[in-house]
């Protein structure tokens, strides 16, 4: 368009160029029909080179508004494009605060479930104790009331068979059935002689040590010997061995 306008502008002043020189040139009956020819061609000259410069201003200022225009817009879209990331920041910073705390509440939780069992179970441990302990007392009541109903039963010949088997371990030493078989010597039935046995407090290996220390402090025995003779008194063969061990064989 600059372009075109220019041209038109060239063609003015060469017009008026062109009138002025045939004003000169022709006769003066044509000379002023020229000058106004001229004269109109200085006036689109002028008229031209007034658009031109008007549009030469304008050019500038338009593409300054048109740089300006993009620089707005383009911070605009900066801005909203950070002010869809500090979104976006935010909404990701509550997402991850609500999920560190549905974490802590869930770990909270988990820790409450688990002190909770470690109780009930500490509970359950210390009612197991008590039902045990209840039930042990229970039953030593009900062995020391059996006890004490079997000796108020007791008759006089099991009394009696009772007394004996004691006073016979207080002199000497016996293996349980070499007790019996003397109580059963002494007159008592076969059943008087084994439930006296069976109820008095002895310990039968120690019988053992102490019958192998008085057949040595009586005569001699090899350590074979010595077992095969605390056997054949009514010893087990464990017992035997101990007590010769016992006394150094």
């Amino acid at each position: 368009m600059e372009t075109f306008l220019m041209i038109l502008m060239l063609a003015a002043l060469a017009g008026m160029v062109v009138f002025v020189v045939l004003a000169f040139v022709k006769g003066k009956g044509n000379r002023f029909r020229n000058f106004a020819k001229s004269g109109g061609c200085l006036f689109a000259f002028l008229v031209l080179a007034l658009i031109v410069g008007s549009m030469g201003e304008e050019a500038p200022v338009a593409e300054e508004v048109a740089v300006e225009a993009s620089a707005e817009a383009k911070e605009a879209e900066e801005k909203a494009k950070q002010e869809e990331e500090a979104k976006k920041a935010e909404e990701q910073a509550e997402k991850e605060q609500e999920e560190q705390e549905e974490q802590e509440e869930q770990e909270e939780q988990e820790e409450q479930e688990a002190k909770e069992a470690e109780e009930q179970a500490k509970k359950e441990e210390e009612e197991r104790r008590a039902k045990e302990e209840e039930e042990r007392k229970a039953k030593e009541e009900e062995e020391r009331k059996a006890k004490e109903a079997e000796e108020d039963s007791l008759t006089v010949s099991q009394e009696q068979a009772v007394a004996m088997a004691q006073q016979y371990l207080n002199y000497t030493a016996f293996s349980k059935s070499g007790l019996i078989d003397q109580l059963v010597y002494e007159g008592f039935s076969q059943e008087e002689a084994s439930f006296a046995v069976e109820n008095i407090t002895v310990d039968w290996q120690e019988q053992a040590v102490i019958m192998a220390q008085d057949y040595l402090d009586y005569t001699s025995f090899s350590r074979q010997g010595l077992i095969d003779q605390l056997t054949y008194e009514g010893f087990s063969t464990e017992h035997a061995t101990y007590a010769v061990g016992q006394v150094g064989l």
